[in-house]
């Protein structure tokens, strides 16, 4: 028989991809959704609602795996005092509602359980390389972070694999930070953004959905993982890499960091951060790449 997934989340930039490659590899796929309408097609959906903590507890009947990428967009807004409390409950909201349906149903199916975080986690850190064990950062994204990985923490104490992953940039040309650094360089306008010495953690996003199946698939895949490429690149390299698959020109300076912070306030720490993570904690638990050089993902991605 095969086995069922539920996806939070479903809808979004790794959702979509995600819930296409389960249906290809054979697995049942449910759907947690404030929108039935909006729902991808080929699946079974519930509705919830985090902001009410409302659930449809039928979504968990005979799920294996729960993979929970719900959340408001860490940059889709400005991060006023709402906003960020709209970021934050979102992430522990929809883990609460989670736990507590799986808590107050007996005899329920579900082994493994796996959420997003982010490499936020860890703050500004300039060029240090960060591992899991690295110590949190102490701005707003590692604050969000830490309430996020807190919250599913406790999923553990039901007797479920946890697994949890720090995922970086995802690189995708449907959405998230790479069209919205196309944009300017595909009329010629592209810069690097502060210093452009930040580091980047990168990853391709056929990267990101393959790694979610590695997890449900292999049984020693338990804890804490950053989801980034082995080769991070800085914003200056990025950039220029953009640059040379696009065929475009890169000539104007860098955009000062002050102008950032002018014009985006605490949300220019989405841009200006540095993360240098390494990614050897999941390769050394068996995952395999396909694109492990920012060149061939550019490559594949826009060629």
């Amino acid at each position: 028989m095969n086995k069922t997934v539920l996806i939070t989340g479903a809808s979004g930039l790794i959702g979509r991809p995600l819930t296409e490659l389960l249906i290809k590899k054979g697995y049942i796929v449910h759907q947690l959704s404030r929108s039935i309408s909006k729902a991808n097609s080929g699946v079974k959906v519930f509705k919830w609602d985090v902001s009410r903590m409302e659930i449809d507890a039928n979504c968990i009947e005979g799920v294996d795996t729960i993979i929970n990428l719900a959340g408001e967009g860490i940059a889709d807004k400005a991060w006023t005092p709402k906003r960020k409390q709209e970021i934050i409950s979102s992430r522990t909201g929809a883990i609460k509602l989670l736990h507590d349906t799986l808590k107050n149903t007996p005899g329920h199916t579900v082994k493994t359980f796996i959420s997003s975080s982010a490499v936020g986690h860890y703050g500004d850190r300039k060029d240090e390389i960060l591992s899991e064990e690295s110590e949190p950062g102490t701005d707003f994204m590692a604050n969000t972070c830490l309430a996020w990985e807190r919250a599913t923490d406790k999923i553990t104490n039901l007797g479920i694999r946890l697994v949890t992953f720090r995922t970086g940039v995802v690189l995708s040309p449907y959405g998230g930070a790479l069209p919205k650094l196309i944009k300017p360089l595909k009329i010629g306008l592209g810069a690097a953004l502060g210093s452009g010495k930040q580091w980047v953690p990168w990853i391709h996003t056929e990267d990101v959905v393959n790694m979610f199946l590695y997890a449900m698939e292999n049984e020693g895949v338990h804890g804490v993982y950053n989801m980034t490429s082995p080769f991070p690149a800085t914003n200056l390299d990025l950039t220029r890499a953009l640059a040379r698959q696009l065929k475009k020109p890169l000539w104007l300076p860098s955009v000062p960091s002050i102008a950032l912070r002018i014009a985006l306030g605490e949300l220019s720490a989405a841009v200006l951060n540095s993360n240098r993570t390494t990614c050897d904690k999941i390769v050394e638990a068996g995952f395999k790449f396909k694109f492990p050089k920012l060149e061939c993902a550019l490559s594949d991605l826009y060629d």
